[in-house]
């Protein structure tokens, strides 16, 4: 690294801190404005905000690591953390979340469900497995911004100038982890102190700067690859086909993706739940609660899947670099900063290092800014907060923050890899609460009790699985705790008495969903859908915008790889789809009129 790279970096640091600091009176004493930003923002950064916060450096080394094995049909794999979700926030569940005026996911639990008994086991069901997902990504982003920051920041010469035995041990022996402690607690400083404002602030500074390293690697990328290096490739590469078996994987550090065609089933099955169950654990709902009107939610949802098309031409590009020009890296979870410290030139190393930064930084922010939410809004003010003033939640906001960062680096120090902890978290704990998570928005006769067991059942199996020495396959995984949460929410959904009727109707006047509600659709004559709100026409949306997303995110891949002709048809077909879209979407979203309650 150079000296300019790091000046790049430190500035970057410095940046982002002082934004924090600015916007600290803007949600001092105010929760509404902390976790939400008074519905006060543009939907445009909103947008910018929640897909910067996908765009997370732990996960995009995970894509470089499995597009590396696997090639273009890796893409498959992505549907597990439900990747086409901006076709369904944008053609109804964003609007969904902003009509419920609520402030959590969690809280939401309150307008389905009731404040009964049952409605507040559900909240803290909810609650509960959104803290254990916010902590287990912090996990997960604890393995990835380590291994990625010791590729560039030599902690170990240190030891150099420190006569501290301890401290010499520690800079040499665990290098990784104490920069994962560095980094991490400099971005909890922002947070805690700037709230959504800063959060969303920051990341539209993040945006600018990653979409710029992104373009930047990208170009690289296919200036260098050369005809003869593409030949090169494994054969078959650039397939987006779906072999049942890949006997070529069997005894290799990749076995688990030997039986391929039954995992992509799993996937897809996966990734349709995910999202018709909604944004509901983490930023992501967070998002669209903070829009200012169900316009505005559509929109957001609509842009939230183009800020992330640079992501996938990168991540191309540095797989593609990696297969054809580099050698011996033993982790397939480091060929990211490897290729980026070979093949960029000092400056645009330290921009785009910056850039990536960002992005670990921008959904690490958004994470426990989200986590903190669920902690004081759900689990503390209700029951232990009712009459402490809104500073004093602020407050025990701020240390919420740092409690989830705590534990969730605890986690990251235990995981053995990036992969290890993703999969548990996508394919385990999240199985546990899909089917609660569905049926709570398409199901009338849903309730409380049946969503509070579903969810400890679900997490319960979870834990169970967790806990066997070899890994089971993902195949197997996912069917038995999903099947097992299924089983427990229909069970006590039908053995215990149905929502009070006076909630349901609230619900389902205010919410307006579709799906098995003809018994209390039948009572709401008054209700009348709008014109964009038919059924069919919200489905043709949805396909007409996992069909788009797809394209945008496959045509740069093809582009940067020389695979013009895939790469034309790709946006030729996305365009077709967002012409559609203008007559069938667009032209129906409801009047921009402003929200007389925001």
């Amino acid at each position: 690294m150079h000296t300019i790279d790091y000046l790049i970096i430190l500035l970057y640091f410095v940046i982002v801190i002082g934004v924090g600091f600015y916007y600290r009176k803007a949600s001092a004493g105010d929760l509404q404005a902390y976790f939400l930003g008074s519905n006060r923002m543009h939907w445009l950064a909103l947008a910018m905000s929640g897909s910067v916060s996908n765009f997370d450096i732990t996960g995009t080394m995970w894509i470089v690591s499995i597009l590396f094995v696997l090639g273009m049909r890796s893409m498959w794999h992505h549907w597990m953390w439900g990747f086409l979700m901006g076709a369904f926030f944008m053609s109804y569940m964003g609007p969904w979340i902003r009509r419920s005026r609520v402030m959590t996911a969690a809280e939401w639990m309150k307008t389905r469900f009731g404040e009964g008994l049952d409605g507040q086991l559900a909240r803290i069901a909810s609650a509960v497995m959104c803290v254990f997902l916010v902590v287990g990504f912090i996990g997960y982003a604890f393995q990835g911004i380590g291994k990625f920051a010791a590729i560039y920041l030599p902690l170990e010469q240190l030891a150099e100038h420190t006569s501290l035995p301890w401290l010499q041990n520690l800079v040499t022996q665990y290098e990784p982890p104490c920069l994962a402690v560095l980094i991490m607690g400099t971005t909890t400083l922002y947070v805690i102190f700037g709230g959504l404002f800063g959060v969303v602030t920051t990341d539209v500074i993040q945006t600018v700067i990653l979409t710029v390293g992104s373009i930047i690697i990208a170009i690289i990328a296919w200036g260098s690859l050369t005809p003869d290096a593409l030949a090169a490739l494994p054969s078959g590469w650039s397939s987006l086909s779906v072999p049942w078996r890949m006997d070529d994987l069997a005894g290799t550090d990749h076995a688990e993706f030997q039986f391929f065609g039954a995992l992509a089933l799993v996937w897809v099955a996966k990734g349709l739940l995910l999202n018709m169950a909604g944004p509901g654990q983490m930023y992501d709902c967070q998002r669209f609660l903070a829009a200012r009107n169900d316009r505005d939610a559509a929109k957001i949802g609509a842009a939230w899947s183009l800020f992330l098309v640079v992501r996938w031409a990168m991540t191309a590009g540095i797989a593609l670099l990696a297969l054809t020009g580099v050698a011996g890296v033993a982790d397939s979870e480091q060929i990211m900063p490897v290729v980026l410290r070979d093949y960029l030139p000092a400056g645009v190393r330290g921009l785009v290092i910056a850039g990536l930064l960002a992005a670990f930084m921008s959904t690490f922010s958004s994470t426990i800014n989200s986590g903190a939410s669920f902690v004081v809004r759900d689990l503390w003010q209700p029951y232990f907060g009712k009459n402490a003033s809104m500073r004093t939640a602020v407050t025990v906001s701020y240390l919420s923050n740092v409690i989830l960062v705590v534990v969730g680096m605890s986690i990251g120090l235990l995981a053995g890899s990036i992969a290890e902890i993703w999969n548990w978290i996508m394919m385990s704990l999240t199985a546990g609460v899909l089917i609660p998570n569905v049926l709570r928005w398409y199901w009338w006769r849903m309730n409380g009790w049946g969503y509070t067991m579903g969810t400890f059942a679900g997490m319960a199996a979870s834990l169970v699985v967790l806990g066997f020495k070899d890994p089971l396959p993902v195949y197997v995984v996912f069917p038995v705790v999903c099947g097992s949460s299924a089983l427990a929410t229909v069970v006590f959904t039908l053995l215990t008495p149905p929502t009070d009727t006076s909630v349901l109707l609230h619900f389902y006047q205010t919410i307006r969903p579709f799906g098995l509600w003809k018994p209390v659709r039948q009572r709401c004559p008054q209700v009348r859908r709008l014109r964009g709100e038919n059924v069919g026409l919200i489905g043709l949306n949805v396909l007409l915008g996992m069909v788009t997303i797809a394209c945008i995110y496959l045509c740069p891949m093809y582009l940067v790889g020389h695979w013009y002709e895939q790469g034309g048809i790709c946006i030729g077909i996305a365009l077709v789809a967002v012409i559609v879209l203008k007559f069938t979407w667009y032209n129906n979203l409801p009047t921009p009129a402003p929200d007389p309650e925001s």
